[in-house]
């Protein structure tokens, strides 16, 4: 049974937690022992599905929804336990441990870094030139210009590419091969990142892979400005000469902001993209899924119409409504990639219309519902309502937990979220927060995935993003000394209740076939 027939086929359930929020030695979670003992735990607690955000490295604010790359693995991720059981490090290398309880990034590149060009250099003495080479071909779509994007960012002190020389923010050919050969040692340095990623991240797939675990990834709809994809795509954008872009991205004006959502990523130039048969996409999509199972889309309603924001406006409050690319970049990448099943959710929260409804029906995806977003604007019966074709959340990483929502709410949101539960036949005795987990768990949707935080019962300081606030997010790691074995047995004994095991899952595939 694949993935994608667990994900859209059948009853499922999974977790929520990006790598960075895992346990570890190094001030951030990696794709090591930690790792690996949570998948271990979604197997005991028979989920499957491990939802992750966005692997690629974070940006501004450490957000990994607006990181330097599409396509780049996140090289904070990497264990350095594994260096040394490959080789490239000694023991005596490796760096003190540093257990904190919010991921902290600066200390975390500083200390991965160090260890990795130690690493670097002893694999540059081992003979590897044929399994670079052959890491380089497979990934040769992305890797070449992220490696020198990243070297010339380095050589430039971080500065935004904008600000560098004409000859290189215009890609001039011969200013890029000069680029090339005096910075061919810290290209290669990228480059064994990136390998070093890739290998680590596909063996912790292979290990969730042999417990019936898939992995349910994340694709942001937009990129950085500041990244290699709009430096060496600029015709995919919309950019002024000087590569300022001049629209960019946001929401507009609601309930929660009365001037919108500036988020600044520049806008796509979907005419060139319609003229390149959406090969950036496509490509983009074939990385992805080469890591995943499935593939959360992002703001899935940008991809039949989007706000776009003058850039010298200073908030999103005077944008418009623009058409995005529709059916048609699906069909060219169902076509280019030879899907027999979408792999693929709409995350169609926000500015829902009938245009994006349309569209999502007519790809046949599941879209997204919020147990928060249900409960908290309606009857306390709207549970009921969520269709079958959907993921339901408890919440997401822009949410509050499910704690803190709750306590927020107060007393009105306490008693309708108990009148819920009571309409689902669900324990009074239950802690409120665990009987919506379980109201969720036993809901008419084939799909259901809870965050860590609402399976530990955390309140608002282990919410991972709020949206809106650029600084101060996405550090919540799981306590240290968190026992998974009780928490897997309550997980199992509520996923099998409910028909959402792994083997009932690959009952309901097997008939379906």
């Amino acid at each position: 049974m694949t993935g994608t027939d667990r994900g859209l086929r059948a009853r499922t359930s999974g977790v929520l937690l990006h790598p960075t929020s895992l346990p570890g030695a190094h001030g951030i979670g990696d794709l090591g022992r930690g790792a690996r003992a949570f998948v271990d735990f979604l197997a005991r607690g028979r989920q499957c599905w491990w939802q992750t955000l966005p692997l690629t490295p974070a940006g501004a604010g450490n957000s990994p929804y607006s990181g330097a790359s599409a396509f780049a693995g996140n090289p904070l991720l990497v264990d350095l336990e594994a260096l040394v059981d490959a080789g490239l490090l000694d023991r005596s290398q490796m760096p003190a441990p540093m257990h904190t309880e919010r991921v902290d990034y600066g200390a975390a590149a500083t200390v991965r870094t160090d260890a990795l060009r130690l690493a670097f250099a002893r694999f540059g003495r081992s003979g590897s030139e044929q399994q670079m080479a052959a890491f380089r071909e497979r990934t040769a779509w992305w890797l070449p210009d992220f490696a020198l994007f990243s070297a010339l960012s380095g050589a430039h002190g971080g500065r935004p590419w904008t600000t560098w020389s004409a000859e290189l923010r215009t890609r001039a050919p011969q200013a890029l091969a000069r680029a090339r050969r005096e910075l061919a040692s810290e290209i290669a340095f990228v480059e064994f990142q990136q390998l070093v990623f890739d290998r680590q991240w596909h063996a912790l797939r292979r290990h969730a892979a042999a417990r019936g675990v898939g992995i349910f990834g994340d694709v942001p709809i937009f990129v950085a400005h500041d990244s290699a994809d709009v430096w060496s795509h600029p015709r995919l954008f919309l950019l002024r000469e000087d590569g300022e872009p001049t629209h960019v991205s946001g929401v507009p004006p609601d309930c929660f902001s009365a001037d919108g959502q500036r988020w600044g990523t520049p806008l796509y130039r979907w005419s060139h993209s319609r003229r390149t048969g959406h090969r950036w996409w496509i490509e983009r999509l074939r990385c992805a899924l080469q890591r995943t199972d499935l593939v959360r889309l992002d703001h899935f309603v940008g991809f039949a119409h989007y706000w776009a924001v003058q850039s010298h406006e200073p908030t999103a409050k005077h944008g418009r409504w623009a058409m995005g690319p529709g059916a048609e970049l699906f069909d060219a990448a169902r076509t280019a990639l030879d899907w027999e099943s979408w792999p693929l959710v709409a995350e169609d929260l926000g500015t829902v219309t009938a245009q994006v409804h349309a569209l999502r029906e007519r790809l046949g995806l599941p879209g997204m519902q919020v147990l928060q977003f249900v409960l908290g604007e309606a009857s306390p019966a709207a549970l009921e309502t969520v269709p079958a074709d959907c993921v339901l959340y408890t919440g997401t990483h822009d949410n509050d937990t499910v704690v803190g929502w709750l306590d927020k709410g107060g007393d009105a949101l306490r008693r309708a979220a108990r009148q819920a539960t009571r309409r689902g036949e669900i324990g009074e005795a239950e802690p409120l927060h665990r009987a919506l987990v379980e109201l969720s768990m036993a809901s008419r949707a084939r799909t259901v995935i809870v965050p860590m935080q609402d399976l530990l019962g955390l309140g608002s300081e282990a919410r991972m993003n709020t949206p809106g606030e650029p600084d101060g997010h996405w550090t919540w790691r799981v306590p240290q000394g968190v026992e998974y074995g009780a928490l897997a047995e309550d997980l199992a004994a509520r996923t099998v209740r409910y028909g959402r095991d792994r083997r009932s899952a690959s009952s309901a595939a097997s008939s379906a076939t």
